[in-house]
């Protein structure tokens, strides 16, 4: 840079310190926002000695039962009645129907099977369970 002096040309240097102020900010908004961003519903899952890690680099539909015998459908609220129609709907021109299921290791079994017998119902050709794997 010159101080003063007569000449009228153009700086053809770029100041970079104002880019990276916003960029460090951003990071920090990032680095603080990140955790709380949490996916799907909260369940406590039970442990299975069997337990594998899903392989798969496609969105799946979820199926979630929690504690007090809510059903949700991804991070939709859905009644239990509304199911098999609701994923009749979902799988209509779906060549791979395939669907998981997310229980609460507290919820009654009698809920969990109706659930299954409205998704076996509702034409889905493989249904996962998640659980936790056995610590040994």
């Amino acid at each position: 840079m010159q101080v003063g002096g007569g000449n009228d040309q153009l700086m053809s240097e770029i100041n970079v310190t104002p880019f990276v102020d916003v960029m460090l900010v951003l990071l920090i908004i990032f680095m603080v926002s990140a955790p709380m961003m949490v996916e799907g519903i909260d369940v406590n899952l039970p442990r299975a000695s069997s337990a594998a890690p899903l392989k798969t680099d496609e969105e799946n539909l979820v199926i979630s039962i929690q504690k007090d015998d809510q059903v949700y459908l991804n991070d939709q609220v859905i009644d239990i009645q509304f199911l098999t129609e609701k994923l009749q709907k979902i799988f209509e021109n779906v060549e791979k129907k395939d669907l998981y299921l997310k229980a609460d290791k507290d919820v009654s079994y009698g809920i969990v099977v109706n659930v299954m017998a409205k998704v076996k119902a509702a034409g889905v050709t493989s249904l996962g369970m998640i659980t936790i794997p056995e610590e040994e």
